[in-house]
């Protein structure tokens, strides 16, 4: 039982009620017990974990200030800081309310279903008391009276439905505990002996719950027992999954106990459905992800992130690091986990090699600025990003495989080795690259400071085809498809939207252009529409020499278009994906194509590297 200390509200107490369901507006008081004389205020601008400044404070409206029944004056500093001229030491009460419609898993949402919000999106920092304890109370409305509460944060004084008062060590744990509200649907397992829940939102009837509770209780165990053994303890007490279902989504955001999620409604596992689809198959993939998180990126992080400074940017150069090599270790703990075979694991694998051949961008900017431009590159993508960057999760998780591959080659080590040397030399804290380099040397007996400078800080191609052949697997280079021959990036509705156009590939040498709709061809003096790009083929027969019409601004344009040859496309050219220096060709060793495939020749050996 909590004393009956802990279960007053603190000297920084929030409460936040879902005050209008229609109008999607929370309410939200905030009481400071012993305010400064010049009180300073401000909400973040960004969500740690998500690396854009996305403004949280536009959603703020009627902020109010009063101590007893005076009302204060309150001055605006800049687009997210306030300032309250009061008397030291008095309770200082501030009420505002916030709109909430960003269903996403960043900032907040609340209509007459459901709602979530991070701290982040709804409760202002009052400087200079970060680190003292804070309180939250959740209000129960008439409207949300059927409605539950599930967060990672410290339950003091609740009903069963989880309404009350919540507690937070400081500000960084409070904004760390998102929260979701509704009618959903829960689940329970134990991991390891720590207890987890899983609630989602939005399940349709099919929904197979006890499935995903089994499936992920798999993931949960097989992580713990990466980082810390058989015997090892996981660094929290509890761990909650919220997954919020919708018509067509992704995405996930890591949190220090929990994680929020959103995946597409058929993506759930289904009663009666004896395999699992490829859509659950990429929703584990993602609940592994932000679950490794939990120690690679919440506790072991770039120093630069040893403190968040919620009001700017916060860089770092090692996103190829936290993202990429959780990005390579999501699948590979599902197939150790037995939710995947080899070939499964091998497709994913693939896919994640021609997202990054079928790049230019690869050529022109490294891994590690990638990470350090994610703040302007990555979450703010345009018709150029292929051509200018690189993902450091794709990217980053193939450098993590080179690393594995050629670790367990030379028989010293393995990544997995170096991962938990790295967080026993941190004790769970920040890391350096310098820290990386320190562990390879002592595990693998040599520097691998050459492959990280061409790897991560150069834009050689990486020596995946050598080093998968030594470990039972062939890469072999495949004819690509018309989309990459192209050198395009479409969506086909009734007609092709050209998305991007690649460098170097012949649509860019006839004219075409990101937006342009791409309407029909002329051929042998004939027209023809087409509504999708295997029309083009399908039209031109064995003819090459052709002219596209397409429609940019209002006109109508006849672009002279040579189709390339079927095979021996020009590397870096693309077709459409869906998400999560100079190149030295001695270092290339796959094939320069758009398009590669994995076979495997060793099981033995492709045994021995996934076990």
């Amino acid at each position: 039982m909590p004393s009956s200390r802990s279960t007053q509200p603190a000297e920084v107490h929030y409460c936040i009620t879902p005050s209008d369901l229609h109008a999607h507006l929370f309410s939200v008081s905030l009481t400071i017990a012993r305010p400064a004389a010049q009180q300073e205020l401000s909400l973040p601008v960004w969500i740690p974990g998500s690396y854009l400044v996305r403004e949280f404070a536009k959603n703020l409206q009627q902020l109010n200030a009063r101590q007893g029944k005076r009302v204060l004056p309150l001055a605006q500093l800049d687009k997210h800081r306030w300032q309250v001229a009061c008397t030291p030491g008095k309770p200082l009460e501030l009420t505002y309310t916030a709109c909430a419609y960003d269903s996403s898993v960043r900032t907040a949402w609340l209509d007459a279903s459901r709602g979530f919000f991070n701290g982040t999106s709804l409760c202002l920092r009052v400087h200079g008391q970060e680190k003292h304890r804070h309180t939250l109370d959740i209000a129960r409305t008439a409207a949300t009276a059927q409605w539950s509460v599930a967060t990672g944060l410290q339950a003091l004084a609740t009903d069963k439905q989880g309404f009350g008062l919540y507690g937070a060590t400081d500000y960084d744990e409070l904004v760390d505990c998102p929260v979701e509200l509704g009618p959903f649907w829960v689940g329970r397992f134990k991991a390891c002996g720590v207890p987890h829940q899983f609630v989602v939102a939005g399940a349709a009837p099919s929904f197979d719950g006890k499935r995903l509770l089994a499936d992920t209780q798999k993931i949960c165990e097989t992580a713990i027992r990466f980082w810390h053994g058989s015997e090892g303890k996981a660094p929290f007490k509890s761990y909650l999954f919220m997954l919020n279902a919708v018509a067509d989504g992704y995405g996930g955001l890591e949190h220090r106990n929990s994680t929020a999620l959103i995946c597409g409604r058929r993506d759930l596992p289904r009663q009666g459905e004896p395999r699992a689809n490829e859509g659950y198959t990429t929703l584990l993939g993602l609940i592994s992800h932000e679950y490794f998180h939990t120690w690679n990126v919440k506790r072991l992080r770039p120093a630069d992130f040893a403190t968040y400074d919620y009001s700017r940017e916060n860089y770092t150069e090692l996103l190829w690091f936290f993202e990429g090599f959780t990005s390579y270790y999501d699948d590979l703990l599902l197939r150790r986990a037995g939710l995947i075979d080899d070939a499964t694991y091998l497709k994913l694998i693939t896919k994640t090699i021609n997202q990054v051949l079928q790049t230019p961008g690869r050529t022109v900017q490294t891994v590690a600025q990638a990470s350090f431009d994610a703040w302007v590159k990555y979450y703010r993508q345009d018709e150029n990003t292929p051509n200018s960057t690189v993902s450091y999760y794709t990217k980053g998780s193939l450098v993590a495989l080179c690393l594995d591959l050629a670790l367990r080659r030379e028989g010293k080590t393995t990544l997995d080795a170096v991962m938990r040397a790295l967080w026993a030399r941190t004790a769970g804290g920040p890391m350096a690259e310098a820290d990386l380099r320190a562990v390879l040397e002592q595990l693998a007996g040599r520097s691998f400071d050459s492959e990280l400078a061409q790897w991560v800080h150069g834009t050689s191609e990486l020596p995946l085809a050598d080093l998968l052949a030594a470990h039972g697997v062939t890469l072999k280079a495949e004819a690509p498809q018309l989309a990459q021959r192209l050198g395009l990036r479409v969506a086909e509705n009734h007609s092709v939207q050209i998305k991007a156009v690649l460098r170097g590939g012949a649509a860019e040498k006839a004219g075409m252009a990101a937006g342009d709709e791409w309407l029909g061809l002329e051929v042998q003096g004939q027209g023809w529409r087409i509504g999708k790009l295997d029309d083009v083929t399908f039209y031109a027969g064995a003819e090459t020499a052709l002219t596209a019409i397409v429609a940019r601004d209002g006109r109508l344009l006849r672009l002279p278009l040579t189709l390339p040859p079927t095979a021996g496309g020009k590397a870096g050219a693309a077709t459409t994906t869906k998400t999560r220096g100079k190149t030295a060709p001695a270092q290339q060793a796959q094939p320069a194509a758009d398009t590669i495939s994995l076979a495997p020749t060793d099981t033995a050996a492709l045994g021995r590297w996934l076990a």
